[in-house]
């Protein structure tokens, strides 16, 4: 507690302040459009109607509702409500800045790296934009998916489970942490393959793992959303069928597809609001690339786990690759959504960054920092001074370089190593650390 008390400190100040500044009111965002009815109707007892108004992500309105009850005991309105139920996300991300910190301390890593990833954390410009719009559930499920691999790589499979089946259940994109989150369970045992019995028991438990971790995330999926189900809720089940395979006219410059849509009548966006320059997408890409992302973790998936299985004999991956498949596939995420825009970027950032901070990782945090910064002049600067497909371009010519060094540092280690190497050289004395001449230990 010792140890922790500065770092919580700031954490929980930083917290605060994010919540000053990001909290102030829900006017004119998603929050009053989308969560503010039902949770007015659960303030005033209306159970039912809760139900049948929540959203898409209603699931996370289950999750968030006894703090929207929280109000109620010292007569607080609707804007008390609507800071209340955005307390879960900072509270989980000052959570896990802190456990990154304090990980990092025990590795001895130098502090002002620990101070870049709780910045990184607790005081992130894209989570003050996602206050503003009125999302603070994309936090919650970028902490949910990261402690699931954490958990999972330390043997917690039914833990990983709930973790991953309240990410799941919170918002559906959660979905593509599935493959992360199994790899990352261990065997019982690592032996050659030459101990054929051995191996075959180690493959056995691994598989009683995952059999345990995917029944308790699908239980506890079922029940935070069978409410939503039961009640037939209208918003809740068109808006899923719309994240499975979306027909919806939303089309951003941020991803893989924009230049495959047209300039035609004038774009309109949120209350009506003229968006010049936008173009009009293809419906085929609205059919294909929700579904596709999930097609892509699964893949990614399974390629790694033959990939590990030729190199080790073992299909098990480990913390530190789960990691960074989950950031890649996070990534991925939003360079192929068509909907993509500011806060889709968070939760692979706390990713990356829980990835830069494993024990095996002697370096400074660096991809996520700079990562941050790319993410806000793409979304916050740029639209301000250059035109929608001048964005399109600048936001590719930084994501698909990442996303390829990713792939590189997943699939062949030994190769990028030195290209890793050298940005270490660069960039550690910037941020004050000595590189460790520890050697790597293995991803098993």
């Amino acid at each position: 507690m010792r140890e922790n008390a500065v770092c919580a400190l700031a954490a929980v100040g930083a917290s605060a302040a994010m919540a000053w500044l990001g909290l102030y009111g829900f006017a004119w965002s998603d929050y009053e459009v989308e969560a503010e009815p039902s949770f007015n109707a659960l303030t005033h007892d209306h159970v039912v109607e809760f139900l049948r108004l929540a959203p898409a992500y209603g699931g996370s309105l289950v999750e968030r509702a006894p703090f929207a009850l929280l109000p109620g005991l010292w007569g607080g309105g609707q804007l008390a409500v609507y800071r209340m139920v955005a307390l879960p996300g900072l509270l989980a991300v000052a959570a896990l800045g802190v456990w990154l910190c304090a990980r990092m301390r025990s590795a001895g890593r130098p502090a002002l790296w620990r101070a870049v990833v709780l910045g990184v954390c607790v005081a992130n410009p894209l989570t003050l934009r996602a206050l503003e719009l009125g999302h603070p559930e994309e936090l919650v499920g970028a902490c949910l998916c990261v402690t699931a691999v954490l958990a999972a790589a330390r043997g917690r499979s039914i833990w990983a489970g709930v973790l991953l089946g309240l990410a799941i259940a919170n918002k559906e994109w959660a979905l593509i942490a599935i493959g992360p989150v199994l790899l990352a369970l261990p065997a019982r045992s690592a032996l050659p393959g030459a101990l054929s019995g051995a191996w075959v028991r180690a493959r056995l438990g691994a598989g009683r793992r995952q059999i345990a971790c995917l029944a308790s995330a699908g239980a506890v999926t079922a029940v935070v959303l069978a409410p939503l189900v039961l009640v037939s809720s209208g918003g809740f089940t068109a808006g899923t069928q719309a994240a499975a395979s979306s027909q919806s006219a939303i089309f951003q410059p941020w991803q893989l597809w924009w230049f495959f849509g047209w300039h035609g009548p004038l774009v309109h966006g949120l209350f009506g609001a003229p968006k010049p320059g936008y173009r009009v997408g293809p419906a085929w890409t609205g059919e294909i690339s929700h579904p596709l992302i999930v097609l892509v973790g699964l893949g990614l998936a399974g390629a790694l786990w033959l990939a590990h299985r030729r190199r080790t004999g073992t299909g098990v991956v480990g913390e530190r690759d789960a990691l960074l498949l989950l950031a890649l596939v996070l990534l991925l995420r939003c360079v192929l959504d068509t909907w993509d825009t500011v806060y889709y970027v968070l939760p692979f950032i706390f990713a990356l960054l829980a990835w830069e901070t494993c024990e095996d990782n002697a370096r400074a945090p660096v991809l996520a920092l700079a990562s941050t910064v790319l993410a806000w002049v793409s979304f916050q600067w740029l639209p301000d001074h250059v035109s929608p497909d001048l964005q399109a371009v600048l936001f590719l010519a930084w994501t698909l370089p990442l996303a390829g060094v990713l792939v590189l540092r997943l699939f062949a280690p030994e190769s990028d190593k030195k290209r890793f190497k050298a940005t270490d050289m660069m960039m550690t004395p910037l941020l004050g650390g000595e590189r460790s001449s520890a050697p790597q230990a293995t991803s098993i």
